[in-house]
Formats: structure tokens, sequence, C-alpha cells
């Protein structure tokens, strides 16, 4: 039997505005001027000031048949809006802020330079007795080599891709075969499908254009060859014993290996592409005689306005009404206007809130870690979570770590990412509450000075710990370990 009811439910939806808004409080410094240049181009009625360009798309445009069904109907209160905006005056509705300091805006030209790929194809005339199809699938094969120099896909695949990409009917033997070619080309090692397969055919290359040292050579290509997995485990006791070698001569062996490049289109990549990437900081931090002082860089502040000529084209439509010389076509172009002014008014109001929350949530971190920011010394660092911050702006937690996401610092210490500052705490022997940032720090230093031939086991770094006051379990040590990207003792072992 069907029934009526009343209920009442609380809910809360997100408008388009507050979620383009997060997505700008979240994108870094580096990313802003796309974004505003991306909305530059997407709305006339917004303009760029003397540097600074503008952002991001305005998803809560209406569609074309509500542009048209606004501009038919008669209750559509134009004149009303039209009163208020001009008296506003449009022109003066501009994004000028003193958070950030002027900064001149210089590009540097990028070089134009053949690809790994490129330089790889240019050796195609190393082919041996090379036929029409062998070309083909040679250059299958270099294509399908990652950025690290390893050909990753099986052989029965591009077999599959020259025959449906290049009509190429083959067998998988005869892509071995030109395989095996190709990783004759330089830089030694490409076209490998693993790292033992890329060691082995370095080795090889060397072991041919070797003058001397053939016997170390021998022994470094039966290491990888036969006992593969001792020496990626580092079980040197067992490799002195399969060779028959003394610990000085194993260690030589081993030295050799290390010489090989475990990536080898890596050396290509350093020398000829322009790889250097570039921090820019969200916040700067300067010491004025023991005082902190924190500025937004200038990119956070960009200069926008509202075109003056759409403020001019609603004066003129508004003159045209008086006089009763209005159009359905100039009915339909004002509703277009007053859109884009508004997207532009919302886009404005959106970077001045960002400015605002940024700098308030950067104030509030750096008052609660003012010491570390004077000195610089880590070990005066508080234990700071994101709730913190929240209490202390009144800005929820998902806001602060929007804001903390991928921006940086500038500091008299260098340039720090927003997130090296949050860490859980860590209760001493005496009470007191520490970062575990302090004592991620000191099980490096304590890692970076043991000796490699007996380093530290997980149990004795926890003891170690222990003795300098740090009340910590061997599992939070591993834990740290694991974090900080160290390898167990055994991996740390050497010769």
């Amino acid at each position: 039997m069907l029934k009526q009811s009343i209920s009442q439910r609380m809910l809360q939806k997100l408008s388009p505005q507050q979620i383009q808004l997060m997505k700008l409080l979240q994108i870094p410094t580096a990313t802003l001027d796309q974004r505003i240049k991306e909305e530059l181009e997407a709305n006339p009625a917004l303009e760029e000031g003397e540097e600074f360009e503008q952002n991001d798309e305005f998803a809560d445009q209406p569609t074309a048949e509500e542009q048209e069904s606004a501009a038919e109907s008669e209750d559509f209160e134009l004149e009303e809006y039209l009163t208020e905006y001009i008296e506003d005056d449009p022109s003066t509705y501009k994004l000028r802020s003193d958070y950030g300091q002027a900064d001149e805006d210089k590009s540097m030209p990028i070089a134009v330079e053949d690809t790994f790929h490129d330089f790889l194809e240019s050796q195609l005339g190393m082919l041996q007795q090379p036929e029409s199809e062998d070309f083909q699938i040679a250059l299958q094969i270099i294509g399908s080599i990652d950025e690290d120099g390893y050909l990753r896909r099986d052989p029965v695949a591009i077999l599959d891709d020259l025959l449906f990409a290049q009509n190429i009917v083959t067998t998988e033997k005869r892509i071995l075969e030109i395989l095996k070619q190709v990783q004759e080309f330089d830089p030694p090692g490409i076209g490998a499908r693993d790292l033992r397969e890329c060691l082995l055919i370095q080795l090889k290359h060397k072991f041919r254009n070797a003058n001397g040292h053939r016997k170390l050579l021998e022994y470094a290509y039966k290491v990888i060859d036969q006992h593969f997995e001792e020496f990626i485990k580092k079980h040197y006791t067992k490799l002195k014993k399969h060779l028959g070698l003394s610990d000085p001569e194993l260690k030589e062996v081993i030295d050799e290996i290390l010489k090989l490049n475990p990536k080898p289109a890596s050396g290509y990549s350093v020398q000829n592409q322009k790889t250097n990437t570039y921090i820019i900081p969200d916040f700067i931090i300067v010491n004025r005689d023991g005082e902190l002082e924190l500025t937004l860089n200038s990119r956070n502040a960009p200069d926008l306005r509202i075109n003056d000529q759409y403020r001019d084209m609603l004066q003129n439509y508004r003159v045209k009404k008086e006089h009763k010389r209005n159009t359905r076509e100039d009915k339909q172009a004002i509703v277009f206007i007053k859109q884009k002014i508004d997207s532009a008014k919302w886009f404005i109001d959106a970077i001045r809130k960002r400015q605002h929350t940024m700098y308030k949530t950067m104030y509030a971190i750096m008052q609660f870690q003012y010491e570390y920011f004077r000195s610089g010394d880590e070990r005066k660092l508080k234990p700071m979570i994101l709730k913190d911050i929240a209490d202390l702006t009144g800005l929820d937690i998902s806001t602060v770590s929007r804001v903390a996401n991928s921006k940086f610092v500038q500091t008299e210490f260098g340039t720090k990412r927003l997130k090296e500052f949050f860490s859980e705490s860590l209760q001493t022997q005496d009470g007191d509450e520490v970062s575990t940032l302090e004592v991620k720090n000191i099980l490096t230093d304590i890692i970076s000075n043991e000796s490699k031939k007996k380093p530290y086991s997980d149990e004795k770094l926890k003891d170690m710990l222990m003795k300098r006051g740090y009340n910590i379990a061997r599992r939070t040590v591993a834990k740290y370990r694991e974090q900080l990207n160290i390898p167990v003792a055994r991996l740390r072992k050497e010769l």
C-alpha cells in the first residue's frame, strides 16, 4: 500500500564556485600562471594587469539554451543589474594585493634537441644485412624501449603490434634476432629486458674493448650470469665460496660491477636534454633582526581586473534602451556580457580568497614553528599535525591540507616543502614530546656514520636511540627507516 510521508534531512552540497575555489587553493604557484592564462583566454571580460595573467575555467556558466531563454524572459531584471553594476564601476574591480613583492616575469627559451629514440634510430644503419621489414621491426623495438632504456614489452606483443599496425608478418625468433642487433647500439645495455641482461650486455661490451683486467671482467660476468641472486642480496660469503676469491679480490669485482649503469638511457638524458626542475616558492620568510616577516610570492598575487570595454557596452545598452532602440540581438548580447562579467568577478574573488587563506595558513605554521624558522635547527621543530593549524586558523582540516599540498616556502636555510613541517609526536624517557622528524634525522646520522662492513640492525638502532632518551620500539625504527628509503642492514653491507 502506497503511503505519503514527510521527512526532514540536512544535506551539504558544494556549489560549483566552491569546488573551483578548492581547486585553485590546491594548485601550487608554478601552476597558477597557466591556470590564469586559461581563464583569460576563456573569458574576454577578464583583463590582466602589467605583469600577470589569469586563471581557471568558470564551470557554472549557463548553456546556450539557458542564455536564449534568459534573453527572451521579460521578468529578467536586467535594468536593476545595469544600475547596480555601473554605479559599482567595474573598472575598479581589480585584484591588487600587498601579500607579495614585485617580481620580474622571466621566461627561458627551451632548445629543441633530438630525443633519445631519435638517437637510437640514427644507428639503424648498423643492422646486419637489413631487409625492408627489418627496419620496421627495429623501429617497433626502439619505439617500445622505455625512458630508462629497457624493453619491457614482450616479443609476442611486439609481434601483434607489427601485424595490426604495419601489416608485417614475422616470427618471435626474428624479433629476438633483431633485438640482439639493437642491443649492440649505444649506449651499452640498451634494449635489455631486465637488470641482469642490462649488466651482462655492458660487461660484454667492456670485455671486447678491454686492453687489460680481462680476468676481473670475467669474474664480474660470472657473478651476474651465475650468482645474480647472491649479488643483489649481498651474500658475500657465498660469493667468495663460489668464486674462490678473498675479500679484497671480491671487492674489486663488486666495484667493477658497480661502475655499470643500471639505467642505460640516463646518460644520454642528462647530457643532451634540459631536464632541470626549478622550484618556485609559494611563500617567503625573511628574518628581520630577529623578527620573522612572511610574504606571498608575487605570482600568487597577480593584477586582474574587468575589461573596461564591457562596462562601456553596458552603458551603451542602457542609453539605447532609454531611446527604445534595443533589438533582440542587443539583449542576447547583454546577457552574454553579464555572464562573463559575473564570471570574472567571481574569479577575482576566488584568487583573493586563495591569497588570504594561504597567507593565514602559512602565518599560523610560521608562528607554530617560530624557533625553527629563526634558527634553522631541525631539533626545534615541534610536533605538528593538520588539526593544530586548523584550530589556530579556524579553517577546516581539508583546507589546511590543500594549502600544504605541493607548496614550498623559501627560508634562509633553503626552500622547504610545507609537508616537511607536519609530523607526529614521540615521547622521550623524560616525558617530553618531540617531533618524529627529529628522531628521523638522528636515525639518518647514525646510519650514515656506521661501519658499512658491519651495519647496525634495527634492534641495535633501537637500543642506540633508547640510550639517547627516545622511547621507541624496533618496529617503529623499521617504519622510519623505510620512510627514509634506507635499506635493511644486510643490503647496506659493503666489503
